[in-house]
């Protein structure tokens, strides 16, 4: 099996790092492979299942239309 170095890593992005293989409880080793693993080697989706998650997903979000005063009141939230 191969190995990798990483070097010079952000102080920050080596927390954040740490802060996710704690909360998945997996190593400061582990994080980076299975974020590359998901990457590199994603889980393949049958076309029936995509469609149920679809379904599960307008079922989920039915009834819930907004208005084009509301969208356009979201769009310029913030804005000066």
């Amino acid at each position: 099996m191969a190995s990798i170095t990483f070097k010079n890593i952000p102080d920050d992005l080596y927390e954040q790092l740490k802060k996710a293989a704690s909360a998945n409880h997996r190593s400061v080793n582990s994080e980076p492979l299975y974020c590359l693993e998901r990457t590199y080697k994603p889980t393949p989706i049958s076309a029936a299942a995509l469609a149920q998650k679809a379904s599960d997903l307008r079922r989920r979000v039915a009834g819930k239309r907004l208005s084009a005063a509301e969208i356009t009141a979201a769009k310029n939230e913030g804005r000066a």
